[in-house]
């Protein structure tokens, strides 16, 4: 029976899914591309689901993007299809009505760079490197890359990144903001779980809302980014986590949210 090439974890409130083909430096084929897209769309309706955490199998690689022996039997038109797929499972993850962490434990290049942009936290382990490598192969990120990264580290340093192809160390990373933090390799499931953690005590309406108005504020001007911010808080004044959380905090207790 073949390996399953995405495996799924669960534990209190959170995912943890773990693309599973270390033998291919865990590179994306069309199998494992449909595999997260089927997870990522089933997690969306789960409320007992608060977080979800992306790494990749063994110690050597995140993610080193598309599986190029694949890619080299596709047609033009196949071609089309995987950056048609990969593109939209990632604005999928971006979207999704919960905080996405990547855990990127190893190399991360193209579409593996561009699967942890599209998180919304990034942990990195200190042997990890990351980079938008595709002008290399004479084409470009096609998965979001142009336009996650200048969004995230600005459009000088995108340029430079992308225009040469070249690998960022976990360091460097940091020191762009590319990522948020940078962990030894053995606790950097640790810090992820202990950062899921600290999310699962907070509202999950508001977390959903917060998330919606930062993606989509920054896609506009101020006036309209603090128009949907708005239309985003009254989303959460009716809640009954609201009201749990103001009686928790006159009654000096941690709050019980139930997403309602």
């Amino acid at each position: 029976m073949a390996e399953d090439v995405l495996l799924m974890e669960e534990k209190n409130g959170v995912v943890q899914l773990t693309l599973n083909r270390p033998a291919v430096m865990n590179a994306f084929n069309f199998e494992m591309l449909r595999a997260l897209a089927g997870a990522i769309e089933t997690l969306r309706f789960r409320s007992d689901v608060r977080v979800v955490i992306i790494t990749g199998a063994g110690e050597k690689a995140f993610c080193a993007g598309a599986d190029l022996k694949e890619r080299a039997g596709l047609s033009p038109v196949q071609v089309k299809e995987f950056i048609f797929t990969i593109r939209n499972l990632f604005t999928t993850i971006e979207d999704l009505n919960k905080p996405v962490i990547a855990a990127v434990n190893g190399i991360a290049l193209g579409g593996g760079t561009e699967l942890a942009l599209a998180c919304d936290i990034r942990l990195a382990a200190a042997s990890a490197s990351m980079g938008l490598t595709e002008t290399r192969l004479a084409i470009i990120p096609g998965a979001g890359g142009t336009q996650r990264l200048p969004r995230l580290v600005g459009r000088g340093k995108a340029k430079e990144l992308i225009f040469t192809g070249k690998r960022v160390s976990a360091e460097d990373a940091l020191a762009i903001g590319l990522v948020n933090q940078v962990c030894a390799p053995e606790a950097l499931l640790d810090a992820c779980q202990a950062m899921a953690a600290e999310i699962c005590e907070t509202g999950p309406i508001a977390i959903a809302q917060a998330k919606y108005a930062i993606n989509r504020g920054l896609e506009t001007d101020l006036h309209t980014g603090l128009a949907i911010e708005s239309n985003a808080y009254w989303l959460t004044i009716p809640t009954k986590d609201r009201l749990e959380g103001l009686a928790a905090f006159r009654e000096k207790r941690k709050p019980v949210y139930k997403g309602e």
